[in-house]
């Protein structure tokens, strides 16, 4: 008995000790609540937090966010207590997606939430940062027009249901919840959250992404989309701004990425 709990203890300890370096990767929260119902947290990227101005902006943001969620936990609770027989817990992710020309941070603004449902929700938006003006932007400036059902949005959306259709095919999706492909609107505000890709060539972004939450495009089950159109596509509508950012192709690894 003495030998076998030996065994055992020497398991645990090399079993820590093997966790040991996961756990220290996980990061940590840059700003946190925690109380008897709720935990929310907010994560920034190392990227983010070098710079101070977009560190600052997105923390601001992702506090309001955490302060909103307990509020209106709390204000739940008050009315419906059975739905706190866990705590709720939300969760808001700031990852850099690109940065281009050394000017034009890409973010994707992952959240995270569980409301004591049969299951948590995701869902993703993304921020363009303009590291020269300080302020977020639109991708209005790289395009010479971005008029709601104008050419520039009717060659993004076109763009954005091939990939969206040659994506559901690889997963064996394919048909599903074409309503909702089909839905998808040429508007600058309607055709989903987008940022520049990454390239193979330094500097420069080799055209747009597209996010789409669980449920947008697909059933749950299938998770998120990420719909790509190179930044050929839309040569033909670029600003010199634009024709500056844009160019080489999306990194493999970029387009092998789990969605």
């Amino acid at each position: 008995m003495a030998f076998a709990r030996t065994l055992a203890l020497a398991g645990a300890i090399a079993g820590a000790a093997a966790l040991g370096p996961a756990l220290a990767a996980e990061p940590k929260p840059d700003f946190s609540i925690k109380t008897k119902w709720v935990e929310a947290t907010v994560i920034l990227d190392a990227k983010i937090k070098a710079d101070p101005a977009l560190a600052a902006n997105c923390l601001a943001e992702g506090k309001k966010w955490t302060e909103k969620n307990r509020t209106d936990a709390d204000k739940e609770r008050k009315q419906d207590p059975d739905l706190f027989r866990n705590a709720w817990s939300f969760e808001r992710k700031y990852e850099t997606r690109s940065v281009v020309d050394g000017r034009y941070v890409s973010i994707v603004r992952a959240d995270y939430e569980y409301t004591g449902g049969a299951h948590p929700n995701s869902s993703s938006d993304t921020i363009l940062w303009d590291r020269s003006a300080g302020k977020r932007i639109s991708i209005r400036p790289f395009f010479t027009e971005t008029a709601d059902d104008g050419p520039t949005l009717k060659a993004m959306r076109r763009g954005v249901i091939a990939s969206l259709e040659a994506e559901k095919k690889k997963r064996g999706a394919e048909g599903t919840d074409a309503s909702a492909i089909e839905a998808i609107e040429p508007k600058l505000l309607k055709i989903g959250p987008v940022s520049l890709a990454p390239s193979t060539e330094e500097g420069k972004s080799s055209g747009l992404t597209f996010h789409y939450s669980p449920y947008a495009v697909g059933s749950y089950a299938e998770g998120e989309y990420i719909a790509f159109v190179p930044w050929e596509t839309l040569k033909p509508y670029l600003t010199s701004e634009g024709a500056k950012i844009f160019g080489g192709a999306r990194p493999k690894d970029d387009e092998d990425r789990p969605q």
